[in-house]
């Protein structure tokens, strides 16, 4: 169960990416052992990103925490593309390898930072979704680890500075609190799906989706830019 109430996103939880990268790795990891080899060549939303490439990525940025490897720019769209072609060469079993042990390793380096990494634990569950969709499998952007994301989410909204906004998510008796208070500025208003307000967040394509933002715009909210 998690312990992080969303409705306050003032309170990090340190050990909360590492519950959500291991129940990704739970969910995630026998989809992907079992998947045709050919289905990794797939197209992702990730402009010209492949879904192996997709996962080179994960696996590189959770091994470099692991490993303490975080050179000033590391994360920078430059360094990882550097880290994929990297990867190219390698059989696909060992970059899953690469993957799952940073999927278990990664959570208690994590926990023991200022929290500025927890938004790559959050980016990992994000493209488990991309991988996710470009299989065509469900539970894209939600399944198990939905719970932990939208409390994480409500934390890296506040350190990305986005504006705040509250969120009426069907199944829910509270609201979802994201983002900061701007002075003179209501909070907007979301109605629709948790993993509709994930894809808003992360930039993902919202095509068959259905919902209400008013007070904001799907820019303004973007955490990964």
């Amino acid at each position: 169960m998690c312990t992080t109430d969303v409705r306050d996103p003032d309170v990090r939880d340190p050990w909360l990416p590492d519950r959500l990268l291991r129940t990704e790795r739970d969910a995630l990891m026998p989809l992907l052992r079992r998947t045709p080899e050919a289905s990794f060549d797939l197209r992702t939303a990730c402009p010209g990103w492949t879904a192996r490439q997709v996962l080179a990525h994960c696996a590189a940025a959770l091994v470099r925490i692991v490993e303490g490897r975080l050179e000033e720019g590391v994360f920078l769209p430059e360094a990882n593309a550097a880290d994929v072609a990297e990867r190219e060469p390698w059989p696909l079993g060992r970059i899953l390898d690469e993957l799952e042990r940073g999927f278990t390793e990664a959570g208690p380096v994590i926990a023991e930072t200022d929290g500025t990494l927890d938004a790559v634990a959050l980016g990992e569950w994000v493209h488990a979704g991309d991988v996710r969709e470009a299989f065509g499998a469900p539970g894209a952007y939600g399944g198990a680890g939905l719970e932990l994301a939208l409390p994480l989410l409500s934390v890296t909204s506040r350190r990305r500075e986005t504006p705040a906004l509250v969120g009426i998510l069907p199944g829910r008796p509270e609201p979802v609190s994201l983002g900061n208070r701007i002075a003179g500025r209501p909070a907007a208003r979301f109605h629709g799906e948790a993993s509709t307000l994930i894809r808003i967040y992360a930039g993902r394509p919202l095509v068959r989706t259905r919902y209400a933002l008013t007070g904001a715009t799907e820019q303004e909210l973007l955490i990964y830019r």
